[in-house]
């Protein structure tokens, strides 16, 4: 409610909706996006998914998410049973292999750890690895690609202690180490940032609210194309692809919403006053 989430999509002839008509309700469909700091996106995402079209998403997580961790760091596992109650299942090749063979509509972030425990000023930045993932399993079930992109974390919240800063502070740095090496690898032999999967629990200024938006891209056929995607040039070709459009889907929320009069918390509060708390709060033009 504080954030007033609203979703495009697009048509298959290119036409760009408000609303989730764009988005096929056939599986299998294999949704990739950028994942906001701490996945914010992901609850306004799952429910409306299911009130607007009646499409559970069925999640790839990290395997932190259904452990149980020793000491004294936050234990996300209290949130395990609403986790797989929503359908989410731990990231391997075999769950993802399972969830497309039973067309379900799977979501996807392999930007990972990395991209929602991200640094001062990455913010919308893309951290995939170099080496094409979920191409050729999304092939070989004939699944739709949909790219999407959700902006607004900048506009609930400011980064003030992240991953960098609390390196330099040595309980902090502890903490980061124990329960990192205590939780599963996802991405062992990736170097750089991709494979940094240092988990850490940033310090966030919370801002008046603002909005959140979601694009979700043109559907991507793989139907026909197994053979094809079989070539490791042409699954990278389409991975980069995949890529480029979710980077394409943010920079078209964040210079739209410039122009979307109802963006502060204030001004959609006014709205609703006027037109009844039920009523869909307008956005700009598309």
């Amino acid at each position: 409610m504080a954030t007033s989430p609203v979703m495009f999509s697009t048509l298959a002839d290119g036409k760009i909706v408000r609303g989730l008509a764009g988005i096929p309700s056939e599986g299998p469909v294999l949704f990739v996006g950028y994942h906001m700091l701490l996945g914010f996106e992901l609850a306004p995402l799952v429910i409306q998914m299911l009130e607007e079209r009646n499409i559970q998403l069925r999640g790839i997580a990290h395997p932190m998410m259904f452990m149980k961790f020793r000491g004294e760091f936050p234990d996300p596992s209290i949130i395990f049973d609403t986790i797989r109650l929503m359908g989410a299942a731990p990231v391997s090749g075999a769950n993802l292999y399972k969830l497309l063979s039973t067309k379900s509509h799977v979501l996807l972030y392999p930007g990972g750890v990395r991209e929602a425990l991200h640094r001062k000023g990455e913010e919308y930045k893309l951290f995939w690895p170099q080496q094409s993932e979920f191409v050729r399993m999304a092939a070989r079930f004939g699944a739709k690609i949909v790219p999407f992109g959700a902006v607004g974390e900048d506009d609930i919240g400011e980064l003030l202690l992240d991953y960098n800063d609390q390196m330099r502070i040595p309980p902090l740095k502890k903490a980061i180490q124990e329960v990192t090496d205590e939780i599963a690898k996802v991405r062992i032999g990736v170097g750089g940032d991709v494979g940094n999967q240092d988990v850490h629990l940033p310090g966030i200024i919370p801002k008046f609210p603002g909005r959140f938006y979601y694009y979700f891209g043109k559907p991507i056929e793989t139907e026909g194309r197994k053979q094809e995607l079989r070539d490791r040039e042409k699954a990278h070709e389409l991975y980069l692809q995949v890529k480029s459009e979710v980077e394409d889907c943010l920079a078209y929320l964040k210079e739209k919403r410039e122009k979307d009069p109802y963006r502060t918390l204030l001004s959609r509060i006014q709205y609703q006053v006027r037109h009844g708390f039920t009523s869909e709060i307008p956005t700009f033009d598309i």
